[in-house]
């Protein structure tokens, strides 16, 4: 969320939690500082709906949290006037400036920018750079909130780069412990997802690469390298992975296991919110919240996971699938299983990795011309890999060194060496290397890009 709003959320959740939400929604609502329709618009997109204004506002609000309808939109521009933002010497707005995919347009009539959403895939680079607290990106508390109270079982899926973001010492066990005082069932993480995709990117590898000659473009982990894919470089699309994120693998996975399951991803990405409502892969989450926000309703809560004993469990992720955090760690983790798997392959294993959506382009218009020497192409969308995300708590290098250590803190060092992984395979019936070339048994792990 903008950090603008971070006040107006606290009072809003601690308002849910305690049963007064009526009372404070009211409260907000007179005392506002912009108009009734503005002033609604933040709190929809703060409790994560879209709803218009009435008299009947209250009872629409709470009506859309429970009846949550899923949109593909995320990032929403409030109406503005520009005579308040500044402009850089190439004469573009904050907001236009951040947008890695020029999906910001200017309107001369309106004398306001506008959000082009054919271009947009709902990055949410835009939400911090605008000063006035425009732009906006839901958040799904709300609804995760009613998804808590009335099912059983609501899993937190966690993405790797959480290591560290809460403080260098909070280990995984105390972040568990603090979900499930939120009110969820448990804590994931979802690099044991990603210790399952690598094996079959590399299975992927061994099917597509047969010479020194040939591409494979991973689509492990980053929407915002598929949506640049997609969207601006459709004639490498055949050289890319049909593999899923680890967060739509952990969602399909935890869901297949058990039916009952919902399934909420954690992580330092506004994009996933998107990704997650992607035709193709929609079901297997059911509601994204970034770091920022976890750590918005912590405080709101009074949580504060430094404090807490943990609840322990047992080592069932690799070094290579903590490692999926940072630039490179997907393409390490598949270069050993590689090697493991396929020594006789290694030698065609010839990888670049894009780090930012700049250094993305431009490998991606060298590919276009043939202008390339290797033969696997990772790219991460932000600086760094996910520990460069637009929603981390602590600075890139930080998360970094968090991830890196924990990684090496693993006894599992390649995927295909973690019992548990192999437990979890053999429930889905895959009991074989020969089994990720099976469509049908491994079709929870397939996106269809078409």
């Amino acid at each position: 969320m903008n950090s603008k709003y971070i006040d107006l959320f606290d009072t809003l959740v601690k308002a849910y939690y305690e049963g007064n939400f009526d009372d404070t929604l009211d409260m907000i609502m007179v005392c506002h500082e912009r108009s009734p329709q503005d002033t609604f618009n933040i709190i929809t997109s703060l409790c994560g709906v879209d709803v218009k204004f009435d008299n009947n506002y209250r009872y629409n609000l709470k009506k859309a949290i429970t009846n949550h309808v899923v949109t593909k939109k995320i990032v929403k521009k409030l109406d503005c006037s520009s005579i308040n933002c500044s402009k850089d010497h190439n004469n573009k707005f904050l907001c236009q400036r951040a947008c890695p995919f020029n999906a910001i347009m200017f309107d001369i009539n309106n004398n306001s920018t506008y959000i082009n959403n054919d271009l947009c895939i709902n990055c949410g680079m835009c939400i911090d750079a605008c000063k006035n607290g425009r732009i906006l990106d839901k958040v799904e508390l709300f609804p995760i909130l009613d998804l808590i109270k009335d099912n059983k079982t609501v899993i937190a899926a966690v993405a790797p780069a959480i290591i560290g973001q809460f403080g260098k010492d909070v280990s995984m066990d105390q972040l568990r412990e603090a979900f499930m005082e939120i009110g969820f069932s448990d804590m994931i993480e979802v690099a044991f997802a990603a210790d399952l995709l690598t094996i079959k990117e590399s299975v992927e590898f061994n099917k597509h690469v047969k010479s020194p000659t040939d591409l494979m473009i991973t689509s492990c982990c980053c929407p915002m390298w598929v949506g640049l894919l997609k969207k601006a470089y459709k004639d490498l699309m055949p050289d890319l992975s049909p593999s899923v994120s680890p967060m739509i693998a952990a969602g399909r996975i935890i869901k297949a296991l058990n039916p009952e399951a919902k399934v909420v991803f954690i992580g330092p990405c506004i994009a996933k919110k998107a990704e997650a409502k992607e035709k193709d892969v929609a079901g297997a989450i059911d509601f994204v919240l970034t770091f920022q926000e976890l750590s918005d309703i912590f405080d709101s809560l009074n949580i504060n996971p430094q404090t807490l004993k943990g609840i322990p469990s047992v080592e069932y992720t690799s070094t290579g699938g903590r490692s999926y955090a940072r630039v490179g760690g997907v393409t390490k983790a598949i270069k050993d299983t590689v090697k493991e798997l396929y020594p006789d392959k290694i030698k065609n294993f010839r990888a670049y990795r894009a780090n930012g959506i700049k250094e993305c382009k431009e490998i991606l218009n060298d590919a276009l011309k043939g202008n390339t020497n290797f033969s696997f192409l990772e790219g991460m969308g932000c600086v760094g890999g996910c520990v460069g995300g637009p929603k981390i708590l602590v600075s890139p290098e930080e998360g970094k060194e968090a991830v890196d250590n924990f990684a090496h803190d693993s006894s599992i060092k390649v995927p295909v060496h973690s019992p548990l992984l192999a437990d979890i395979l053999t429930r889905l019936s895959i009991t074989s290397l020969e089994d990720f070339t099976d469509y049908d048994k491994i079709r929870l792990l397939q996106r269809d890009f078409q």
